[in-house]
């Protein structure tokens, strides 16, 4: 009775660790490619057709872009392929202030680390992963070989974006007040996202702030942004390494926000003193 017992406890650790190694094996990675289209809004309805082609070719850096999300069961490390631009031969100073730096992301510790660059200054932005309610859907559709299930979810636009800047986000902080004078709460503004992810890679990652479903996301669209997986890679001979980026300045979410606010008011208020000047 007593070897029965022992054959059956050396059978269960036999199993929990090949499942451990399985975990640890299994990797990947998935590319990524972004498109985005730009509003033109009252002043581009000024342009010629010919402007605005000129317009979008100059902005074509910031609008069509390519990444790469590297991942294990629990962790992964998402990166832009960054490109020259095709215009000035050098890569895009200023929208790299307001681009998502190098995104680190474990699933199981519910933990994100992101390395940002605002002006010259390195900040390592770590806090809790975005909450996201997806909403399951029973619509599918192939994508490569893999078949995927849509899934939605409403998203506050500024926890989506948190590291961009808009100056209508900052418009929708400030204090407002209704007719008898009484300061209004402030507007929360929702992003729709739809997502297709595939149940045949089985780990809950995605591009850019998007996790949490029973697959990989393959696919993902946002407001005016559409990224889609080109091609991916299962267990790669070479063993890919997944760290967090260590160097910068810590700081919160929110903290960091804060910091781009004030920075970017600084800088309307001292234009508007030289233009006075």
């Amino acid at each position: 009775m007593k070897s029965f017992s022992l054959k059956i406890s050396i059978l269960l650790l036999i199993g929990i660790f090949s499942s451990n190694i399985n975990a640890q094996e299994f990797q990947g990675k998935a590319f990524y490619f972004s498109k985005s289209t730009m509003d033109l809004g009252r002043w581009g309805a000024r342009l010629s057709e010919a402007q605005k082609k000129q317009v979008m070719a100059r902005m074509k850096n910031r609008l069509e872009k390519t990444y790469v999300l590297s991942f294990n069961k629990t962790e992964s490390f998402f990166k832009e392929d960054e490109k020259l631009d095709a215009m000035s031969g050098a890569t895009d100073s200023w929208g790299k202030n307001f681009a998502q730096g190098d995104s680190y992301k474990n699933v199981k510790e519910n933990q994100l680390v992101q390395s940002q660059e605002f002006y010259g200054k390195k900040f390592l932005v770590k806090d809790k992963l975005q909450k996201i309610d997806w909403q399951l859907g029973k619509e599918t559709k192939q994508i490569g070989n893999y078949t995927c299930f849509k899934a939605m979810a409403l998203i506050p636009s500024d926890e989506l974006s948190w590291y961009n800047f808009s100056w209508d986000k900052l418009r929708r902080q400030e204090p407002a007040t209704d007719s008898t004078g009484t300061i209004k709460e402030p507007e929360i503004k929702m992003t729709q996202v739809e997502a297709w992810y595939t149940p045949q890679i089985p780990v809950s990652h995605g591009p850019s702030e998007y996790w949490g479903l029973p697959g990989l996301i393959l696919e993902v669209s946002a407001d005016n942004n559409t990224m889609l997986c080109s091609k991916i890679v299962i267990n790669p001979k070479e063993t890919i390494e997944i760290e967090a980026p260590k160097r910068g300045e810590e700081i919160t979410k929110k903290d960091y926000q804060s910091t781009v606010v004030d920075k970017m008011q600084d800088f309307r208020n001292n234009r508007g003193r030289r233009r006075r000047g």
